[in-house]
């Protein structure tokens, strides 16, 4: 049963029957996304006929909705993550053993030490960095760059920096939204990147939101916003509403990423490296007298 329908006169309020309805497909999308934002989950909504596609009327139910998941226990408060408010403080150990314990833990193996090329993947939102690190960070041993907007110019330097002290050629993978902001970020870093990291190769390959990937996963999209000086010519160019990143399924942007990836690394040979990484970190444990 669909538990949102269109219609072209005021909706009356939903009855208990339909709030339950939407919180238990709520759950569910919760847990398929874990950890998940607000506006992910939102958008998920939208994509599976739940909620308007309005701000008030959709989004703000939708927040609504996973308080009370929440504080009835029917979702865990760690499934809904918010990532502009931080705890800062230093982590503390109850004896030396313990610290022993936690440092093997922190051992990475460096997966792309005999690579040719060095590989990054670079995302526009901080708030989709949960969706990414399983797969970049801890599956695939790469750095997740979030610029949070447009990169600025100590940040686009440090990274070229990096590329230049590394010197092989890098393959940078982008995700920013679809919308003028979006678009214009991707060009900054494909233009200043390049240049501030010459004379080492830098391919820029900006992976999602495009067009086809709209009209393929149907995604929704938003106004522009008319505010931007960018925004009649991104309306002229492209013929349609803004869409985020946060519109695509998290299983289908990880998979996205994981493809480009493994174009540069045999997924076989990752998942040798990632086995070889846990049986150092076991003998970490025990030189340091913790236990395995």
């Amino acid at each position: 049963m669909s538990v949102y329908g269109a219609s072209p006169t005021k909706r009356p309020r939903r009855t208990q029957a339909e709030l339950e309805a939407l919180d238990f497909a709520l759950a569910e999308i919760v847990a398929e996304i874990e950890p998940a934002t607000v506006r992910q989950v939102f958008y998920q909504g939208v994509v599976r006929g739940l909620v308007p596609k309005d701000e008030s009327k959709g989004y703000k139910l939708v927040q609504r909705r996973l308080v009370k998941l929440r504080e009835r226990g029917e979702i865990p408060y760690g499934w809904i993550t918010d990532n502009v408010r931080v705890v800062r403080g230093y982590s503390r150990y109850g004896s030396p053993d313990d610290y022993a314990q936690v440092a093997a833990e922190f051992y990475r193996r460096d997966y792309w030490a005999d690579s040719p090329v060095s590989v990054e993947v670079w995302l526009e939102k901080d708030a989709l960095a949960g969706v990414l690190v399983p797969t970049v960070v801890e599956e695939c041993g790469l750095d997740l760059h979030v610029t949070r907007g447009y990169a600025s110019v100590s940040y686009l330097q440090s990274a070229a920096d990096f590329i230049k002290r590394d010197g092989r050629p890098t393959h940078v993978y982008l995700l920013t939204d679809f919308d003028p902001s979006g678009l214009g970020i991707a060009d900054t870093v494909a233009a200043e990147l390049v240049r501030r990291s010459y004379p080492v190769e830098v391919l820029v390959e900006r992976l999602a939101v495009d067009r086809a990937q709209i009209d393929e996963w149907d995604l929704p999209t938003r106004p522009t916003k008319a505010t931007d000086s960018r925004a009649a010519k991104f309306t002229r160019e492209h013929g349609t509403g803004s869409v985020e990143l946060d519109a695509i399924p998290p299983a289908t942007l990880r998979g996205l990423v994981q493809g480009s990836i493994e174009k540069h690394m045999d997924p076989e040979r990752l998942r040798v490296m990632r086995l070889a990484e846990r049986q150092e970190r076991d003998l970490l444990r025990n030189v340091w007298g913790g236990t395995a």
